[in-house]
Order: C-alpha cells, then sequence, then structure tokens
C-alpha cells in the first residue's frame, strides 16, 4: 500500500465521515443525473414529440447499464476510487447540456454518454460503502441511498431555477459546479482504496461461478424489481408531465409535486435499510410491498391536499426498498462483492428503462392517471418474489 493510502477495511466500526463523504459524493453526481424529467415537459414542446418518443430518452439513457458487469469486474482490478471521482464532472457536462441540445438525437447522444459515467458512479460506490460500514451494511446503505434521493429532491429545483433564470438554452451555466465537484472529490477520495482489499478476498473464485451460485438470488431480484419498476418509473420520470399536461398546473407546481415525493423518497431510505438491520430485509422488504399498491391507489383516488398525504407516504415507501436490496446483494455476495453490486444494479435499471418505455406507451394511450392504477396492480406482483426470500433476523456481516 502506497503511503497515505487508506484500507478502509481496516475497521469494523461504523465509520461515519468516510460514509458521509461517499454519501456526498453520490448526492452531487445525482443532482445532475436528475434533470432529464423535470424538463421532459419543455422538450417535449421544443420537439414536438409524444410521451412513448420522450420516453426513450430513459431507455438510451439506461443503455450503458448493460456493461455494469464488465465495469465490475474492471473495478475489482483497479483503483475503483478514480470512477467515483471523475464522474460528477462527466454527468454535470452531459445534463447542462440538454438544454442547449438541437434535436431529439443530441438528446439521446448526451443521456448515452451520461448513462456511462452513472453506471461507472453507482457500481464500485456502495461497495466502497459496505466496507466503511462495519457490521452495519443496512445503515451505511441508507446514508448512501439518502445522498442520492436527496439529490433527485433537489436537483428539479435546481434546474427549474436554472430555467427561470437563464432559459432553456441557459442551462450549461451549471456545468462549472460538477467540475469543482469532481476536483474537491480527487482531494478527498483519492487516499481511499479498496481494490487490493477486494482482490485478495476474492481470488479464490472466478466470475461466472460467482455469478451461477448467486443466480437464484438474482432471479427473485428481477421479480421484486420488475414488478414495482413500471409504478415507481411512472411516477419519477412523468410526475412533472402529469400535473403540467393532465392537470394543468404551472412547470413550478409539477416540479415541486416530484421535489416533495422524491424527498419523502429520502427519508424513506434514510430510515429503511437501518430498520432492516434490525427488523430483517424480507420482513422490510415485505411491509413495503404491501403497503406501497394501496398508496398509489389513494394517490390516484384523492385531489388537494390530501392527495399531497398520500404522496409523501408514497415516496416514503417506493424508494424504501432500494438501501435494503442493495444490502442484502451485499450479505449474499461477499465472495465478489463489487460483481454482485453490478448484477444488481444491471437488474435495477434495466427494469428501470424498460419500465419508463412501458409507462410511456401506456400514458400515450389511456392517460398517466390510468397508467398509474394499473401499475400500482402489477406491483402486486412483487409480494410472491419477497416470500421466496430466505429469512434472516440479523443480517451477515
Amino acid at each position: 500500500m502506497k503511503s497515505g493510502e487508506q484500507n478502509i477495511t481496516s475497521k469494523e466500526q461504523f465509520q461515519t465521515g468516510n460514509v458521509i463523504l461517499i454519501s456526498l459524493a453520490h448526492h452531487l453526481h445525482d443532482i445532475y443525473s436528475s434533470f432529464l424529467a423535470p424538463i421532459r415537459p419543455l422538450l417535449i414542446e421544443k420537439f414536438g414529440i409524444t410521451l412513448a418518443m420522450a420516453s426513450l430518452w430513459d431507455l438510451v439513457q439506461r443503455l450503458p447499464w448493460l456493461l455494469n458487469p464488465i465495469i465490475g469486474i474492471i473495478a475489482e482490478k483497479t483503483a475503483a476510487r478514480y470512477f467515483v471521482i471523475i464522474t460528477p464532472a462527466i454527468t454535470a457536462i452531459t445534463m447542462s447540456l440538454l438544454g442547449l441540445a438541437p434535436s431529439f438525437t443530441v438528446v439521446a447522444i448526451l443521456l448515452f454518454v451520461m448513462g456511462i459515467s452513472g453506471a461507472m458512479f453507482h457500481v464500485p460506490s456502495p461497495v466502497m460503502v459496505k466496507r466503511l460500514s462495519g457490521n452495519r451494511t443496512g445503515k451505511g446503505m441508507s446514508f448512501f441511498m439518502f445522498g442520492g434521493e436527496m439529490a433527485r429532491t433537489i436537483g428539479p429545483l435546481v434546474i427549474t431555477g436554472a430555467v427561470t433564470l437563464w432559459g432553456l438554452e441557459g442551462t450549461w451555466k451549471l456545468i462549472p459546479f460538477g467540475l469543482l465537484a469532481s476536483l474537491i472529490l480527487y482531494f478527498r477520495l483519492k487516499k481511499i482504496r479498496i481494490s487490493t482489499d477486494i482482490q485478495s478476498k476474492t481470488a479464490s473464485k472466478g466470475f461466472w461461478q460467482t455469478f451461477k451460485n448467486l443466480l437464484p438470488f438474482f432471479i427473485v431480484l428481477i421479480g421484486i424489481t420488475f414488478f414495482r419498476a413500471i409504478m415507481k418509473s411512472g411516477l419519477t420520470a412523468f410526475l412533472p408531465t402529469y400535473y403540467f399536461s393532465e392537470k394543468g398546473e404551472s412547470l413550478w407546481f409539477a416540479n415541486s409535486a416530484l421535489a416533495l415525493f422524491q424527498l419523502a423518497g429520502a427519508i424513506g431510505t434514510i430510515v429503511s435499510g437501518t430498520v432492516s438491520d434490525k427488523l430483517g430485509r424480507k420482513t422490510s422488504l415485505l411491509i413495503i410491498s404491501f403497503l406501497t399498491p394501496i398508496l398509489m391507489f389513494l394517490f390516484i383516488s384523492f385531489s388537494g391536499w390530501l392527495s399531497f398525504v398520500f404522496l409523501v407516504l408514497l415516496g416514503f415507501f417506493i424508494f424504501a426498498p432500494g438501501p435494503v436490496l442493495m444490502a442484502l446483494v451485499q450479505d449474499v455476495g461477499k465472495e465478489k462483492p463489487v460483481f454482485a453490486n453490478s448484477i444488481y444494479m444491471t437488474i435495477s435499471f434495466i427494469t428501470a428503462s424498460l419500465s419508463v418505455v412501458i409507462s410511456g406507451i401506456i400514458g400515450d394511450w389511456v392517460g398517466l392517471e390510468m397508467t398509474y392504477r394499473i401499475s400500482a396492480f402489477i406491483a402486486i406482483g412483487a409480494i410472491p418474489f419477497v416470500l421466496m426470500l430466505k429469512s434472516k433476523r440479523k443480517p451477515q456481516n
């Protein structure tokens, strides 16, 4: 180990400062990656496209996540911390240029590059958090996911404010903040290393063998994420469009609703992982899977302030599985944690990509309100897959 570098497995206790540091990196990156949904209504008007066409942007953005296993293998063997350092700058540049894009195709290219950057960030960073969390993996993942969800709360307000101040084509002025973020991360993260430790512990088993051993677990994860994905993606991608286009609300109102929804989700993530450390991953997921479809029905069935109350509760529970599932992957995939996380990320983002397109197609056909009702029915299908998980009161450490 080089002088000054930190092996983040040197301590077994929860390293609060370093966990918060990685969570802030997540926060900075995802502020920029959350820009698409808030300005989607303006881009739809600018290019004169349908919801289904606009949803293809999400698919393009997530296509690079098919490379997650390859990124995971590379990260197992290299200084993965540099992935975390450089990606906020790349994401900031691509997402801040969306307003300047002259065509549907240019938007798609920018989002594809951002997708590569996002994959490079999200594959190794949860493993860094795992190593920093000692025997409290759920708590660490809650901190990490809280950073991301708070970014998606603040991001819509940031981009809406930028559009208000500078116009849609002036959003490029947000680029310097992302460059500064990567510079700060370089000085703060360059001494934290995980690759040497991971290689020494995972050399005994090949990647293909690890994948085969975890395949039954991954199949269960596919079931859980797929059946919930249309509901979650339909809300995160089209909630501003729902209020702006179908309800006739202002862009500020629509994006404020999204920010409130994401804020509730951030609170859900900070609570759920810690609770799952005590209550158990399966029990936590089962409670969430029962409550979320009910709350979706209630959100659609009421209007006014009561609808907002159910939107907040829905946000809390719809994002809550994130840290629980991530902690579960780290509990199970100890042999090659970065590789295991890359498979989970691939599952998560492929299902999210497909579900956004499905939501857009159904939304064009029957409207977004009916789409949300249909997605609530579909989400019930996640419950049998949660029941297939092995019960474990206390997660493995």
